[in-house]
């Protein structure tokens, strides 16, 4: 038989998800972001349960090439624009929308031959320090734009530093919100600004015309620990789980794992799990990572390794070799265990858990 480990997508939470963002901004349409493979989930099997959403955004032409494969005919966004310029030829044939972030793009644009003009995003920087023009240069920059027979629509975007949390014990977004609103001032154009951070604890000041729904998507929290998923509503896209394939009788001094970092002060029973860093489980994950055990809750004992991890079966008796292991995600008997929880405990964010399931693990649909 396989090895027992898997990952399963469940779409029905997906599309749920995407109802929770229509929820929040209800006039506003949703980008669903489908980045990084959404988010590991993996384009193919997410999209029947974001299907619904009014558009995608993502970041590589070959993820649009995918989601065209797949019939989708609504309109697709490219993050951070094209990289050179034969990009555009792919934007044409593909009908991309794309965001403009520098000068480099906007003089590519002008060099292009085109028989129906691109719809683009003009990214402002308005504190974030990643991509887009500062405020003084943007105004003239949506001026080059406007003129270029290659441009159609142009939108008006940034995006948030903070918006999940305070800022220097301070509201997360004022700054980058008023360097905005004075920086777009004026100037025609759909706007979309909201983050996934921003959709849900500041909807009123930021939904606009478009939200760029990305971690919700997926189940994930943004602000975790502040809220967790149960306060959003937001439910799990992926699971992943395994099973027990082995059980130690531990007494007191035995140690457990590579470098001995743990070391029994008290009979226990340990179980191994077919689960380790070459799956993409956290190996800096300390002893006291929650898992679920046939849907009850237990922590790792030691050091990740490469193929195998340790949970604590001492107050679970009934559970043992071939028990089902939960690693985060939907747990048998109703039990979850959110992704956000494990990624604490780890000193990471579910974003990087959830995308960095490894390919060997397989992956199927629930």
């Amino acid at each position: 038989m396989p090895r027992p480990i898997e990952a399963l997508i469940h779409p029905d939470a997906l599309a749920h998800n995407l109802g929770r963002a229509r929820a929040q901004a209800p006039n506003a349409r949703v980008w669903a972001v489908v980045k990084a493979n959404a988010y590991g989930h993996g384009i193919e099997r997410a999209y029947p349960g974001l299907r619904g959403a009014d558009g995608f955004a993502l970041l590589d032409l070959a993820e649009a090439e995918r989601l065209r494969a797949l019939d989708w005919r609504g309109p697709i966004l490219l993050l951070e624009g094209v990289f050179e310029p034969r990009d555009l030829e792919l934007c044409s044939r593909l009908k991309l929308w794309h965001a403009v972030h520098c000068e480099q793009q906007i003089d590519w644009l002008a060099m292009h031959k085109t028989h129906e003009p691109h719809r683009v995003f003009l990214k402002l920087n308005s504190g974030m320090n990643r991509l887009g023009f500062p405020p003084a240069a943007f105004r003239a920059a949506y001026a080059r734009l406007q003129a270029l027979p290659q441009v159609d629509e142009i939108g008006l975007m940034t995006h948030f530093s903070d918006a999940d949390a305070l800022r220097l014990g301070q509201d997360g977004i004022a700054h980058q919100l008023a360097a905005y609103e004075a920086a777009t001032d004026g100037l025609a154009g759909e706007r979309s600004i909201a983050n996934s951070a921003a959709t849900l604890r500041h909807p009123g000041r930021t939904a606009h015309d478009w939200v760029r729904a990305g971690i919700m998507m997926y189940g994930g929290v943004p602000d975790f620990p502040e809220h967790d998923a149960a306060h959003w509503d937001l439910r799990p896209a992926m699971t992943l789980r395994s099973q027990v394939i082995g059980v130690q009788d531990l007494q007191p001094g035995d140690t457990v794992g590579y470098g001995s970092t743990f070391t029994a002060e008290r009979p226990m029973r340990v179980g191994i799990v077919a689960c380790g860093y070459a799956d993409g489980y956290p190996r800096h994950a300390p002893t006291g990572t929650p898992v679920l055990v046939d849907g009850q809750r237990s922590t790792t004992v030691g050091r990740v390794s490469m193929d195998m991890l340790a949970v604590d079966l001492t107050a679970l008796p009934a559970s043992g070799w071939g028990s089902e292991v939960t690693l985060w995600g939907e747990g048998p008997h109703g039990s979850r265990l959110p992704i956000d929880e494990v990624a604490r405990a780890a000193g990471t964010i579910g974003y990087e858990l959830m995308c960095a399931v490894a390919p060997r693990v397989p992956i199927r649909s629930a």
